[in-house]
């Protein structure tokens, strides 16, 4: 197997003998104005016709994994007989000058390598430059491969090109960014500095890939719908508003992608799925962003019970081809993706891990308990309503193991299908693993006299001061008016997923740039 970015090891036999070694003693300001008047003087010289101060015309042919992987179990001697000329470009991390002979570390996209620099090779005039070239400026580098006496493939510079000036000081690479904000807002600097970082966000990229793969294995058509909507839908969240001049009327940011989907069910095409942003104007926490990834998939002739079977499969997959294994470790506690997905209805979830003695048929015992809990119940809340808050209060968290939560309250489904034999709940599941919810699918309502009347009580809760019920979407009960046939859909929270992957603590740890307050 090919070893990931993170796999190489990086015992660098270099030290940092920039005076940047610690900007936290002195003046960044000062740094900033030094590094400006070496980019002058690399103007000027342009201006006098010399070398371009910010050249885009040398290209890499190497990359420094790629010469890790190859060459890092040679023998010194051999690699050295072999001549191997490559070229490398990147950002120096690394560098230390001993008199004729320096040492400086480039960094690029997959890994970092070293490059040994001499006067005898580079000239005089080229070799003084080097030496004061700074961390982090971007460097191009060709030369032969040879392995130092401490064993590290390196390269043995014939020529070195400064390609793009940096302007700003890295942090110091000992204390690194310890702002967590700091390093979510700058997150270049992140990326630069953690290869923890960089590796999670490999993993997100593998991850999504293979979530791709395994739905076009399975004949689903990857579709692209509208994330401007005239009327928000699919979900029970408060929406962004904005304006679209050109057509003068008030637009929606979607909140969820469902209405749509479903509508491509009805034209004809049996399984489509869409990796989609979705944006909801709520909260944020660690498990919340206003903008998120979601992936949601609709099947024709499929029910709920045939969507938790293929969403097991589906997260397996995703688990072992991204790491290798379906046996993860998430905050200290295993996750045992292997073994099969309980199945629980709310009232039995809350009868497994409530308190003894509970009856959670009885709306008064539940206000009770919910009253000490501090949960203000509202005004004659009904009995589904009350065990979906307790629910909600006490017992996701406890659903460490991968389980399917089934059979909701069709009070609180406006979109399911309902049991044909218990018509008060709907044909519908929410995943929950480590305590949170990955994923909500359900056999979809397709009687649009059904779903208009389920549109119609939004609308009553929504007038009721409810802002997160749904609006009445007329064309989509247009839609099912035509005939959809039975389906079921899923969405499937890819963010949280990731956390669960990396092992991250929170959701902004596995968005490159989550949403943060404007800085003044």
């Amino acid at each position: 197997m090919t070893p990931t970015p993170t796999s190489i090891p990086t015992n660098l036999n270099t030290t940092d003998d920039s005076s940047e070694a610690s900007i936290t003693a002195v003046d960044e300001n000062q740094l900033v104005l030094e590094r400006l008047g070496k980019l002058k003087t690399l103007k000027d010289t342009q201006a006098a016709g010399g070398a371009v101060a910010f050249p885009n015309d040398f290209k890499p042919e190497h990359r420094a994994l790629q010469l890790h992987v190859a060459h890092d179990s040679d023998e010194p001697q051999a690699l050295k007989d072999k001549h191997i000329t490559v070229s490398v470009a990147g950002r120096m991390m690394l560098k230390r000058l001993m008199g004729k002979a320096s040492f400086a570390t480039l960094q690029d996209s997959t890994s970092r390598i070293q490059v040994y620099v001499t006067k005898e090779a580079m000239g005089d005039t080229l070799y003084e430059e080097f030496k004061h070239w700074d961390l982090g400026d971007i460097v191009g580098a060709t030369g032969t491969l040879f392995i130092t006496k401490t064993g590290e493939l390196s390269i043995h510079a014939t020529q070195l090109r400064l390609l793009t000036k940096s302007l700003r000081p890295m942090p110091d690479k000992f204390h690194g960014m310890k702002d967590q904000e700091v390093k979510y807002r700058q997150r270049y600097i992140d990326l630069m500095m953690d290869e923890s970082t960089r590796a999670r966000f490999h993993v997100r990229s593998k991850a999504v890939a293979s979530l791709r793969n395994f739905m076009l294995e399975h004949q689903f058509l990857e579709v692209e719908t509208p994330m401007l909507h005239p009327i928000p839908g699919g979900a029970n969240a408060k929406p962004f508003i904005t304006h679209h001049n050109a057509l003068d009327q008030e637009m929606f940011l979607r909140i969820a992608p469902e209405l749509y989907l479903k509508r491509l069910i009805v034209g004809g095409f049996e399984r489509v799925f869409e990796i989609n942003r979705n944006f909801r104007n709520e909260g944020m926490s660690v498990r919340h962003n206003p903008e998120f990834t979601m992936m949601e998939f609709y099947a024709a002739y499929w029910n709920y019970l045939d969507l938790m079977d293929f969403t097991q499969d589906l997260i397996r997959h995703v688990a072992m081809q991204t790491m290798g294994t379906t046996r993860l470790s998430y905050a200290g506690q295993s996750v045992d993706l292997a073994s099969a997905f309980e199945r629980l209805t709310m009232v039995q979830a809350i009868q497994k891990y409530g308190p003894p003695g509970l009856d959670i048929n009885d709306s008064s015992a539940l206000t009770q308990a919910l009253s000490k809990l501090g949960v203000d119940v509202g005004k004659s809340p009904s009995l589904a309503s009350l065990q979906v808050m307790y629910f909600e209060e006490t017992i996701e968290e406890k659903l460490w193991q991968p389980t399917f939560i089934c059979e909701h309250p069709v009070e609180i489904s406006p979109l399911a299908r309902a049991s044909d034999t218990r018509p008060d709940v709907t044909e519908r599941f929410e995943l929950y693993i480590t305590g949170r919810e990955f994923g909500n699918g359900f056999s979809e309502l397709n009687d649009a006299q059904d779903q208009a009347q389920r549109f119609a009580a939004q609308v009553a809760q929504k007038d009721a001061g409810d802002d997160e019920a749904m609006f009445y979407d007329h064309d989509f009960v247009t839609a099912l008016e035509y005939g959809m046939p039975p389906t079921a859909g899923c969405g499937i929270g890819i963010d949280r997923l990731m956390m669960l992957l990396t092992d991250s603590a929170s959701i902004r740890d596995v968005i490159l740039f989550p949403a943060l307050k404007k800085e003044h």
